[in-house]
């Protein structure tokens, strides 16, 4: 679409997802076998016929960096983009403080560009969305703003940033966490209204907005906790209902499927629930393709069959190319790509990834294992809480995380 633009937020800390962030930022974190959060969005916006993209990094950036240099999924010779966009200080000596303050700091992009709608996207979580029916919804209803928007439990609302609307969808007011009585939506006593955190904004009513924000001193800059409590009473701020956004090819119950992987424990569910036999989240979509950096690794092998007692399997797990599963045993575990599984070895409810080398005799149960670690022969990790917690992370949920290159 030539009169949009879109910024893709992708600076986050993600410190609680951490250790799998301590070297990288959130979006760059693995995900499903073989791809990487940011690409999500990416291909959402892709798919739905945005190719104007602007990745906006800070933190840790590399790892994205490297990633997005490498997608080529889009051709500038005829003005289709993807651009990576440091944090370039060019407002002042500061870093992004916010939301807010990354598109303030970059209002030189949308005056190059040019565009009628400027669409703010976080860049870290898992869905797929028909952008092009929240667009068309913004301009049908002639909105200034227009807060993408999913239902959920009313027992759940302390956890969201809650909209308040009124039956025709228009915000009338903001809760960011409420402990109590969180508004809910007209006609639906039991459901609340969580913000996903995407936007779409008129372009001049957004370089106005930002510009102000940045002037007030108690601002923290942010488009959630200070400029939606402050402009929904005098702008025309509305809600889409992510609920009922449809992809080609999805089914009625991929619907709203949206989830925010906030925390390792979040993020290894998300995992854990493509291993499923029909996963809600369905990556075998071929009408709405998730396109990732192109490995030459060869096919996934498995071998060895009753020889010696030792037998390559793997149940209901995704197992990414290059991999090897030689006489080893794997059960419901995501494995990526360029993972040696020795003979003997065993590994369920894991989640493995690159580069990893799993030795002989070595059992591993509810572990993330980050990129290149050589596990070694006989370790069991998983089966004993005091000797796995004084040498590893282990999440609120029991999951250990061994972090990325760790030494034995």
């Amino acid at each position: 679409m030539r009169d949009a633009l879109v910024f893709i937020l992708a600076g986050g800390k993600g410190e609680r997802l951490q250790p799998l962030t301590l070297e990288r930022a959130k979006p760059s974190v693995p995900f499903g076998g073989k791809f990487r959060i940011i690409d999500f969005v990416i291909n959402n916006m892709i798919n739905s016929g945005f190719y104007k993209l602007k990745v906006l990094t800070q933190f840790k950036s590399d790892s994205l960096i490297r990633h997005l240099s490498k997608l080529n999924l889009l051709n500038p010779d005829i003005g289709q983009f993807l651009d990576i966009v440091p944090a370039q200080m060019r407002r002042g000596e500061v870093w992004y403080r916010g939301t807010a303050d990354a598109i303030y700091q970059n209002i030189n992009l949308i005056i190059d560009e040019d565009p009628d709608y400027v669409m703010v996207f976080g860049g870290d979580h898992i869905y797929k969305m028909d952008v092009f029916h929240f667009y068309t919804a913004h301009r049908k209803i002639k909105a200034d703003m227009t807060i993408s928007a999913i239902p959920v439990p009313k027992a759940e609302a302390h956890k969201f940033g809650i909209l308040q609307i009124d039956p025709h969808w228009r915000v009338t007011g903001f809760v960011e966490k409420p402990k109590k009585d969180p508004p809910v939506i007209p006609g639906h006593p039991d459901l609340c209204l969580s913000s996903m955190g995407n936007y779409i904004f008129n372009r001049e009513f957004l370089t106005r907005l930002v510009t102000e924000e940045v002037t007030r001193p108690d601002t923290t800059y942010d488009f959630g906790k200070d400029i939606i409590p402050r402009i929904y009473l005098d702008c025309k701020v509305y809600a889409y209902d992510f609920s009922q956004n449809r992809v080609p090819g999805s089914t009625d119950r991929e619907k709203g499927y949206w989830r925010d992987v906030g925390d390792t424990d979040a993020y290894y569910d998300t995992n854990m629930d493509l291993c499923s036999v029909h996963p809600v989240f369905n990556m075998y979509n071929d009408k709405w393709p998730i396109r990732t950096v192109r490995s030459h690794y060869p096919a996934a092998k498995f071998v060895f069959e009753e020889y010696g007692g030792r037998m390559g399997v793997s149940y209901n797990s995704l197992v990414g190319e290059g991999s090897i599963v030689s006489g080893a045993f794997v059960r419901h575990s995501v494995i990526f790509q360029n993972v040696f599984l020795h003979s003997f070895s065993f590994a369920e409810d894991c989640i493995i990834f690159d580069n990893v080398d799993v030795g002989r005799y070595a059992k591993l149960k509810r572990v993330i294992v980050d990129k290149n670690v050589r596990i070694p022969q006989h370790e069991e990790i998983g089966f004993n809480y005091e000797k796995d917690k004084a040498r590893f992370h282990i999440t609120p949920n029991g999951v250990i995380v061994i972090p990325k290159g760790y030494k034995f």
